[in-house]
């Protein structure tokens, strides 16, 4: 009986088995593949950097089991194309199984390393090619190769990568970070070619960096600038033709090109302008996505500009956009948008003077800490005089409830004005009812100013701050104030009548 039982058990599994066997036979490619996507984009990246990883996927339509009897880059071995398929790393495959309306999964990457003799952009494509026993089907692969500068910390002797002592907290506790100073012939940025910057470019002190109008800057993970006690940065942007593509504006990132990466802040780290550092100008310039945008030491002397900004934009900052520490800095046709914590911050006190500009934080990608302007003469224990702060003609607005703060010891000089400014305030917050800092009556403060009034931005989270036809900052800027800044940020006459913030209303834009 125990006999008869396995063989039974013996029996029923073979038939088992050999019901099941027809799950794993392929026929044939018949040639009707379908595909996630006719042709695979792999945005635009730098000459010898990889790209991120793209995916295509292949379905299988037939209600049997096929074998694809090859799956090959049709530039073969030479291409710079690299694909795996089904976890198998390669540029050709041979019988790929695909079971009945299933599919399998290609992932793509590339690298091309563009040499001297090839032009400074070049779309580079190849095919993957997929074969039945009738016809081939393709795929097409397509990204932009663009060749640029790299600049990066030499790798020393012991394999460790070249440091620079950073003094970049507020007491004052150097840290060592990879970094390198610029050499001579490396002090003037051009138009001709992106830049690549790894770890901190380091301008030495007595020299000037120059940028030129149209220069693009591409900083890497933990990269930025550094301005060295009396040294200087001079950005040369100037005002571009196309409003999209901006290409006379010097423009600060991320190295990451994709397009999911265009607004994700904290990419890289930013500029930091040392104690001791004077005559920063920076005009028409674009900078976005770093963990804070400038961060300008000044002294108590506060005799010239630390920093001067003119026709400039900065956004997308983790943590704030601008930080003047003790500083003396000048703005005018500015806008400091979106940021983790503050759009400004005006530090330990300091010399500041903003003319029609747009201070406006909407920050959406997680809970915000502060407003978008915040004054203060005292941080922990160090404090400083606030000798002035004039905002004139400038927008202060944000989604939060109050969009001002004022952090003052009674001890240290204290003095602002706003002056035809359209600014966010909170009214019913305690902490503003009983502070005499907060109180619009006061002319000496506040001076045509108005309170929770419209902006009607365009769009917000873009940090496109263009006023619409709603808009209360229409005609309300005081002349006074223009006279000297006839034209907006994007160069639009407004000498008549003029509107309060970076941006003229122009109907239909």
């Amino acid at each position: 009986m125990q006999r008869l039982i396995i063989l039974i058990s013996s029996i029923t599994l073979l038939l088992g088995w050999s019901s099941c066997r027809k799950d794993f036979e392929y026929g044939t490619n018949p040639g009707n593949l379908e595909f996630s996507k006719d042709t695979v984009y792999l945005d635009t990246i730098f000459s010898n950097i990889a790209s991120s990883t793209y995916t295509l996927k292949v379905y299988n339509p037939n209600r049997d089991g096929i074998e694809i009897p090859s799956i090959r880059l049709k530039q073969g071995a030479n291409s710079a194309y690299r694909l795996n398929v089904d976890g198998v790393a390669g540029k050709e495959f041979t019988n790929v199984p695909i079971l009945a309306q299933d599919s399998l999964y290609i992932f793509i990457e590339t690298t091309y390393d563009l040499d001297s003799s090839e032009q400074n952009e070049f779309l580079y494509t190849d095919i993957i090619e997929f074969y039945s026993t009738t016809i081939t089907q393709e795929v097409h692969l397509v990204t932009l190769i663009k060749d640029a500068f790299f600049l990066y910390p030499r790798t020393l002797i012991n394999g460790a990568k070249e440091t620079f002592k950073l003094e970049m907290d507020h007491n004052d506790q150097p840290f060592n970070a990879e970094g390198y100073y610029l050499q001579q012939g490396e002090l003037n940025f051009s138009n001709e070619k992106p830049y690549i910057i790894y770890g901190y470019a380091v301008v030495p002190e007595n020299q000037s960096l120059t940028i030129e109008a149209g220069s693009h800057l591409h900083f890497h993970e933990n990269s930025g600038l550094y301005i060295s006690e009396g040294a200087s940065l001079i950005v040369n942007g100037k005002l571009s033709l196309d409003k999209e593509i901006l290409e006379n504006e010097v423009i600060l990132e991320g190295d990451r090109l994709e397009t999911q990466y265009e607004n994700v802040p904290g990419q890289w780290t930013g500029i930091w302008i040392a104690e001791g550092s004077n005559s920063n100008t920076i005009e028409h310039l674009t900078l976005k996505n770093a963990s804070f945008g400038i961060v300008a030491n000044g002294n108590e002397l506060l005799q010239s500009p630390t920093l001067t900004l003119k026709n400039t934009q900065i956004y997308n900052c983790t943590t704030t956009n601008l930080v003047g520490n003790s500083a003396y800095i000048v703005g005018e046709n500015t806008i400091l948008g979106n940021a983790g914590r503050n759009s400004l911050l005006c530090n330990l006190g300091g010399n500041y003077e903003f003319t029609h500009c747009t201070i406006a934080n909407y920050w959406p990608y997680s809970s915000r800490i502060g407003t978008a302007i915040e004054l203060n003469d005292h941080n922990g224990s160090d404090s400083g005089d606030l000798v002035s702060a004039q905002f004139n003609n400038c927008i202060i607005d944000g989604n939060a409830l109050s969009e001002i703060s004022f952090i003052h010891d009674e001890k240290n000089e204290f003095s602002f004005t706003f002056n035809n400014s359209l600014i966010k305030l909170g009214a019913g917050a305690e902490q503003i009812m009983n502070n005499y800092l907060y109180d619009f009556s006061d002319n000496e403060r506040y001076n045509e100013v108005y309170v929770n009034q419209p902006t009607d931005f365009m769009n917000v989270t873009n940090n496109i701050y263009w006023i619409g036809e709603t808009s209360s900052a229409r005609d309300k800027a005081n002349p006074d104030y223009s006279i000297s800044l006839p034209y907006d940020i994007l160069g639009t006459d407004r000498r008549d009548k003029p509107d309060i913030g970076a941006h003229e209303y122009v109907a239909n834009k």
